[in-house]
């Protein structure tokens, strides 16, 4: 009989779709051989709301602590000195979501700049992984780290970037993290041969939950949840013409790597 092993390395568990049923959603996630999900955390209450939910299940359960470059406007210094300690907890395995946002600009340029940088370096200071967002902001996210001997490992996580883009983050020691967007014919279009031919000692998977269903999932509504995290792999094993199981295995021991599990 065949195992597969999935490890969800983000998921927006705190959402408050997920209020009502969270143990369900877990359940469910276990029965489609889900093995580990990482709670994302956006802010500081928001990690302190992981850091109950994982009371749950502690052997299932991780999360990230930090702050989102949505937030930066309201970042101050008294919120790094917050995060060194929310991150001694022993179930908080990275610093993030943290990185830059051009696309939507809730917050500064100036101020995410800031916040991020300052969180690259709380990462440095506990040893522990980054879980980074990009969006529309490749050059300036790359010149965060120009001047930093980056010690601990970093995934840019959602990558819906093009190939240069790709291996530039490989080049810089970067891990990549795919999601449903990868299943969408239109807007995972341009990945597809990026994805047939990369390399996959630094690729991981994700749902990025409620967000980005695969559109081979039908069901009623559009919320995402861990338990789908099997068409990321389908599509990446398809693409790179291995077996599935094969393909959960890799990105299984990956993020065990990763989080240092």
């Amino acid at each position: 009989m065949k195992e597969y092993s999935y490890f969800d390395i983000g998921a927006n568990l705190t959402h408050e779709s997920f209020e009502k049923d969270f143990m369900e959603v877990i359940e469910e996630a276990k029965q489609n051989n889900v093995k580990r999900i990482c709670i994302t955390s956006t802010s500081i209450e928001d990690t302190k709301v992981s850091l109950k939910l994982l009371e749950k299940d502690q052997n299932f359960l991780i999360t990230t602590c930090g702050i989102h470059p949505h937030y930066a406007d309201t970042f101050k210094e008294s919120d790094i000195e917050e995060l060194r300690k929310l991150s001694k907890h022993p179930s908080v395995k990275a610093i993030g979501e943290t990185g830059l946002d051009f696309n939507r600009n809730y917050s500064k340029k100036e101020n995410q700049i800031l916040c991020f940088e300052s969180q690259i370096k709380v990462a440095q200071e506990q040893n522990l992984p980054l879980f980074l967002h990009q969006r529309d902001a490749h050059k300036d996210f790359m010149d965060c780290f120009n001047n930093i001997d980056l010690k601990v490992n970093a995934v840019v996580h959602c990558f819906t970037g093009n190939r240069e883009e790709f291996y530039k983050y490989l080049d810089k020691g970067f891990w990549i993290g795919f999601t449903g967007w990868i299943c969408d014919p239109v807007r995972g279009k341009h990945m597809v041969d990026l994805i047939a031919n990369m390399p996959l000692e630094r690729i991981m998977i994700e749902t990025d939950s409620p967000y980005l269903l695969p559109k081979s999932i039908k069901i009623k509504g559009r919320r995402n949840e861990p338990k789908f995290i099997i068409e990321v792999a389908k599509k990446i094993a398809k693409l790179q013409n291995k077996s599935l199981e094969e393909i959960t295995q890799i990105f299984f021991e990956n993020s065990q790597r990763f989080f240092g599990l």
